[in-house]
C-alpha cells in the first residue's frame, strides 16, 4: 500500500541520524535480553546533579509551567551571558537565544544563514547532524579532512586555506570535537580567524563539550580579535551537566543575528521549557564540583582505554576533550560495527557516519568495568 504524501525535496536530502540508529538497535537488542555494551551513545552516564533536579522541582512547585518570553527567561540569559564573559566573549543577555537543546540552536543558525547553493565548510570527521542541517537549508558542502593530521586542525590549516574562498558562507568548528575528542589549539583558531576575516565568512563555534577538557585549554572562538561579529557560539547543558533529557541549549551572536534567528525560534518552538530554564540557572551557577567530578572520571576512562588498546597494539589518536575516541578498523567500518554488535554485543558508530571511513567511534561514557568488557569482547571476536 502506498501513501498519498508528496514528500519535499529537502527531506530527501538527508538520512536518519546514524548515531541514534545504532543506539536504537542496541536498545532493541537489550529489550530482547541481550547484554549489550553500548558505546554508541553521546550521553554522560551520570545522574543530573541533585541540586539541579531540586531546582527543577522547585520551579514546578512555584508554577513555572507556562510559556516564557521566546528567547528565554531573563535570569537564565543573564547567567549565560556571565558565563560567556568568563570565557572572554563580550556577551550581553540580549545576544542570547535559549533553545530546547543545542541541536535546535544549530538548526536555527543554519536556517538563518544558509540559502540554496551557499557553501558550508565542515572539518572532518564531523558530527553527523552538521551535514544534514546544511542540506536541509539548501547548502552545498565542502570538506577538510583532519584524519591525516591526527584529527587536529592546526596542521591542516593549509588545507583549510585551499578550501575556503570568498564564496564560502559558513564554516563549522567543533572543539572539543565529536567524534574525535580533539581540542583545537589557539594557533589553529587564530588561523580560522584569519581566514574568516580575509574571506568574510561566518563561523559556527560548537562548544557543547567545552567543560570536558583534559590536557589542553579550551579557547572560545568568539573571544579572538575580529571574531565577535562573525561567530555564532553554540552551547548547552546536556554534556557538562548530564542534562540530556532536559533539552536545554543556547546560541550567542550579535543582536542583529538574534533578531533574525528569533523569527524562526518564535514560529517553531516558541520557547524552551519554563521550569527547565530555571534548572539551567542552577546548573550554571552551582555545579562546578559536580562537573569536575564527571570530568575527572572521563579522563580516567580515556586513559584506561588508551592503556587497553596499547596492550593489543591498537594505535589511537588520543583526544583532549569530550568522551569519544576514534579507533582504526577495517576499511568497511559499517561491516565492522555490524559485526561488533552482532558477534561481540558491543555497539559502536561507523566512522563513515562522520565522513571518516576506516574508523569506529566509541563513547567512554560508561563504567571502567564495561569498557574493559567491551575491549575483551572485541578482542575475543577478532575485531581488534
Amino acid at each position: 500500500m502506498t501513501d498519498a504524501y508528496d514528500y519535499s525535496d529537502r527531506i530527501g536530502r538527508v538520512e536518519p541520524s546514524a548515531t541514534l540508529a545504532i543506539s536504537n538497535l542496541a536498545a532493541e537488542k537489550e529489550a530482547e535480553g541481550a547484554d549489550i555494551v553500548d558505546l554508541s551513545v553521546g550521553e554522560p552516564d551520570f545522574d543530573t546533579p541533585a541540586n539541579v533536579v531540586e531546582a527543577g522541582k522547585d520551579a514546578l512547585d512555584a508554577g513555572h509551567t507556562g510559556y516564557t518570553s521566546s528567547n528565554g527567561i531573563p535570569p537564565l540569559k543573564e547567567a549565560i551571558a556571565a558565563k560567556l564573559r568568563g570565557t572572554g566573549i563580550d556577551a550581553s543577555a540580549d545576544e542570547v537565544i535559549v533553545t530546547p537543546g543545542g541541536k535546535q540552536a544549530l538548526y536555527e543558525t543554519f536556517q538563518t544563514l544558509i540559502d540554496d547553493g551557499d557553501e558550508v565548510v565542515l572539518l572532518d570527521p564531523a558530527w553527523v547532524s552538521y551535514e544534514a542541517m546544511a542540506k536541509l537549508a539548501g547548502g552545498s558542502l565542502s570538506r577538510v579532512d583532519l584524519a591525516p593530521h591526527g584529527f587536529q586542525l592546526e596542521p591542516a590549516l593549509d588545507d583549510l586555506a585551499e578550501t575556503v574562498s570568498d564564496d564560502t558562507e559558513l564554516l563549522v568548528v567543533n572543539s572539543p570535537s565529536n567524534p574525535t575528542g580533539a581540542v583545537f589549539s589557539e594557533a589553529a583558531l587564530e588561523g580560522v580567524r584569519d581566514l574568516a576575516v580575509e574571506h568574510d565568512i561566518a563561523v559556527i563555534s560548537d562548544e557543547i563539550y567545552e567543560r570536558i577538557v583534559y590536557d589542553a585549554e579550551h579557547v572560545s572562538l568568539a573571544s579572538l580579535d575580529g571574531m565577535a561579529d562573525r561567530t555564532v557560539t553554540i552551547n548547552g547543558f546536556s554534556k557538562a551537566y548530564s542534562m540530556t533529557g532536559w533539552r536545554l541549549g543556547y546560541l550567542h551572536a550579535t543582536e542583529e543575528f538574534v533578531g533574525q534567528a528569533g523569527k524562526l525560534h518564535s514560529h517553531s518552538v516558541s520557547c524552551a521549557t519554563n521550569f527547565v530554564q530555571h534548572a539551567g540557572v542552577e546548573a550554571l551557577e552551582n555545579t562546578d564540583e559536580s562537573v569536575e567530578e564527571m570530568r575527572r572520571a572521563f579522563a580516567e576512562r580515556r586513559d584506561l582505554l588508551v592503556e587497553l588498546f596499547d596492550e593489543h597494539d591498537v594505535d589511537v589518536d588520543v583526544g583532549d576533550g569530550a568522551f569519544y575516541m576514534m579507533i582504526p578498523v577495517d576499511s568497511d567500518d559499517q561491516a565492522w560495527c555490524e559485526a561488533a554488535i552482532e558477534e561481540a554485543s558491543v555497539a559502536c558508530v561507523p566512522g563513515s557516519a562522520f565522513n571518516a571511513p576506516g574508523f569506529a567511534r566509541i563513547s567512554y561514557a560508561a563504567s571502567e568495568e564495561r569498557l574493559r568488557e567491551a575491549v575483551d569482547r572485541l578482542v575475543s571476536n577478532d575485531l581488534l
